[in-house]
């Protein structure tokens, strides 16, 4: 297991040194983020916490995952790797005769 968590369910209020706060009662945190939406800015209600340990994070996860943060119940679990993005992706061209349709241009 590794020292990085994932955290879902967290208030669109929650700041990342609550989250901070929270989670240090577990352990060392060596960093913890919200994830926001690039255009607004608002929170997307999810973050991830690095520990300084595995032990800390399996402590900090049994300890809060399913508890409650605002009045939204908390998902913590042990943070998966970023899947790999393709190229190019969206946009207009490639990608077919998207469903039989044919292209429109």
């Amino acid at each position: 297991m590794g020292s990085k968590i994932y955290v879902g369910g967290l208030p669109y209020s929650a700041t990342e040194s609550e989250i901070e706060t929270l989670f240090g009662a577990h352990g060392t945190v060596e960093s913890a983020r919200v994830i926001t939406d690039k255009y607004t800015g608002q929170s997307r209600g999810f973050g991830f916490v690095e520990m300084s340990s595995p032990s800390e994070a399996e402590a900090a996860i049994s300890a809060l995952h399913s508890t409650e943060m605002g009045g939204r119940t908390l998902t913590v679990n042990e943070a998966k790797p970023m899947a790999p993005r393709s190229g190019g992706g969206g946009g207009f061209g490639g990608g077919g005769d998207r469903g039989g349709r044919g292209n429109r241009f």
